[in-house]
């Protein structure tokens, strides 16, 4: 698993042992009504549904362990019920807005007095915006990875690698990033980071996060990193691209998951309603 599910799991399974040590309670000594008492005081605590999902998760991977190592004769949480999730549709920006993003988050390519760090900036938000690919990803990508002929190599959630393909508008960018910028950037000779920051070392998550966050504030628009990727997947859906290479495209592992993107616009159901079925029409 990624250092981040790792140290996920690890701060949900503290809030488990911090909950058994006030009530002087031992891992040993644990019964499913102390678990579900502990579920409930998430519940109670503001957390996120999505949030008390993942620390139960943590908690019965626990008691899983334990019983596999002999630990405990029994799993208090064998019994217990997952926390239902609601459903809930990613939040897309239409094409428009995407536009004014990628303009907001620095100058085109094509501007030869353009800011260095501009040009970065727009090479990452146009090339996530093409690819679909995670913060996480992005951040970890090396030149060698952009395998040429507008393709680049992706490595996603359990080191698992991907071909993505790059549009001609993330392709420009890039190479004005990489011909005007990186070099001056790249106060480390050697360091296979594509996006480097300032001191010439590798961009870090949360800088991404700012320049996204700086581009949004100046188009007024409410954006995360996992906008453009929800963008990236809601725009080839609504294109009429397949839902399985969408799946390959974002590096689901189950097409179950892409297939939220399915749940198209208002205004696309209704386009569709009234050209196929035949007493649509007023």
């Amino acid at each position: 698993m990624s250092k981040n599910t790792l140290a996920a799991y690890k701060n949900d399974l503290a809030k488990y042992f911090g909950y058994l040590s006030r009530l002087g309670a031992s891992v040993e000594g644990v019964t499913a009504e102390l678990v579900q008492d502990f579920v409930v005081t998430l519940s109670e605590s503001g957390l996120k549904s999505t949030s008390c999902a993942r620390i139960l998760a943590a908690v019965r991977g626990f008691h899983r362990f334990l019983l596999l190592e002999n630990l405990r004769t029994d799993d208090p949480t064998a019994r217990l019920r997952p926390i239902k999730l609601p459903m809930r549709l990613p939040k897309a920006l239409s094409q428009d807005q995407v536009l004014k993003l990628l303009a907001a988050s620095g100058p085109e390519p094509t501007d030869e007095s353009a800011d260095p760090i501009g040009l970065r900036n727009r090479a990452i938000l146009e090339l996530m915006y093409s690819s679909g690919a995670r913060v996480s990803e992005i951040v970890d990508l090396d030149l060698d990875e952009i395998v040429g002929q507008g393709l680049m190599r992706v490595r996603g959630k359990g080191a698992k690698e991907r071909i993505v393909p790059i549009g001609s508008y993330a392709l420009k960018s890039l190479d004005a990033y990489l011909i005007r910028t990186r070099p001056l950037l790249n106060k480390k000779t050697g360091l296979p980071a594509l996006f480097l920051n300032q001191r010439g070392g590798r961009l870090s998550r949360q800088s991404i996060w700012e320049v996204i966050q700086k581009a949004g504030k100046a188009c007024e628009l409410a954006v995360s990193p996992h906008t453009l990727r929800h963008c990236f997947a809601t725009h080839l859906i609504e294109g009429g691209a397949d839902v399985r290479v969408v799946q390959e495209l974002l590096g689901h592992s189950s097409v179950a998951t892409t297939q939220i993107y399915t749940m198209v616009t208002i205004d696309t159901l209704r386009e569709v309603y009234h050209a196929a079925h035949p007493r649509a029409q007023r």
